[in-house]
């Protein structure tokens, strides 16, 4: 076939069409990586960099396990309205936090071995960190920012090993859990899309979003307050709380970020029902988690057992429109992307902390 088929585009056409589309966003990208370079030997100034990079970059690469299925299913209603009742949701939750846990808005995560300390200097890798979660969220790769954020500054080895039990036993969890679940209530919830949904089930559905937030910032905060002291002045906080309220705003206002796609791609999320059931299991399963250990965890890799356990049901059931194999296929090409975000995670960790690096490279031999 010659080069003008559609099926074979013009790559000399399609590379420059790509950049003028994310002509913006790559601008952005520069500014930031330049930004983190002038200011990476300034600690004071470094860590709110960083903090703004992260609030940002966390929230909008995590928005598919926590906003992404209330996004979805109320496309209708204005974004300011969801931006409102879920910012308003996270001022009560961080509030509550920064008041009961004197000045720690992270629910005392960072209070955990190799944690518990704030940096006291930086490296340009670790400001910019959050730039290459950007990256990878706009490429689509729901991206564990537990992994990438926070093992930069793990100040003892072993407590990423910590984190990567505790996250990979989420996964599995939470993929059983959704198989029992979903393979018992498939064609429950088939019968009852048949008929338009009650308005209860519009209001069930935006409680228990905004619980399932509340719990995820619980666990996912520490993310973000990684950057800043552990014990936050008053102003401070309201430099915290202010800028990932603005964040969210932004984020509602683009209808989620390139990764929300993710969460689109799945069978029937767009019902308020199904929208409903699945935020319903994730808050329990993260509500459990929160009370095994201080340890961090990766909510993404939780969700996306999750979301790929229901998946797998429901093809076996038969109450999907895509058969196994594509379940599987999706399922496969999820964990492949969590995958190369662990290894990225891992890259940038080794690049600037020395003990990590040591211990990598124990492990391997080198």
């Amino acid at each position: 076939m010659s080069n003008g088929d559609p099926e074979y585009p013009n790559l000399m056409k399609t590379i420059p069409e790509v950049f003028a589309r994310e002509r913006n966003f790559l601008i952005l990208l520069m500014c930031g990586f330049l930004v983190s370079a002038a200011t990476y030997r300034t600690p004071m100034v470094a860590a709110w960099v960083g903090f703004a990079f992260a609030g940002y970059s966390a929230i909008a690469n995590d928005s598919i396990q926590t906003i992404g299925t209330f996004i979805t299913s109320n496309r209708k209603t204005a974004w300011w309205v969801l931006w409102l009742f879920m910012g308003g949701i996270f001022l009560v939750t961080a509030t509550y936090s920064f008041v009961t846990f004197d000045g720690d808005v992270s629910y005392q995560r960072l209070a955990s071995k190799g944690f518990e300390t704030a940096p006291a200097e930086f490296s340009f890798l670790q400001v910019a960190a959050p730039l290459f979660l950007l990256v990878l969220t706009r490429l689509r790769m729901p991206v564990s920012t537990t992994f990438l954020l926070l093992t930069s500054f793990a100040t003892d080895v072993s407590s990423v090993g910590k984190v990567l039990t505790k996250s990979l036993t989420g996964y599995v969890l939470a993929f059983a859990v959704a198989i029992m679940v979903w393979m018992l209530v498939a064609r429950i919830i088939d019968r009852w899309m048949t008929r338009d949904a009650h308005p209860a089930w519009r209001v069930g559905q935006w409680v228990i979003s905004g619980v399932l937030w509340s719990v995820w910032l619980q666990q996912d905060a520490a993310n973000i307050a990684v950057y800043l002291p552990r014990s936050l002045s008053l102003p401070q906080f309201f430099v915290f709380a202010g800028a990932i309220f603005l964040g969210l705003g932004l984020l509602f206002r683009m209808g989620g970020e390139k990764v929300q796609e993710i969460v689109d791609e799945k069978s029937g999320v767009v019902d308020v029902r199904a929208a409903t059931i699945i935020d319903f299991v994730y808050a329990i399963i993260l509500y459990y988690f929160k009370f095994v250990s201080n340890v961090p965890m990766s909510t993404t890799w939780v969700f996306l057992g999750l979301l790929g356990g229901r998946e797998l049901a429901m093809a076996l059931r038969g109450s999907s429109e895509h058969r196994w194999i594509f379940a599987a296929k999706m399922i496969g090409k999820d964990a492949l992307f969590a995958g190369i975000g662990l290894a990225v995670s891992i890259i940038l960790a080794a690049s600037v902390n020395e003990p990590f690096r040591a211990e990598v490279a124990a492990f391997f031999g080198l």
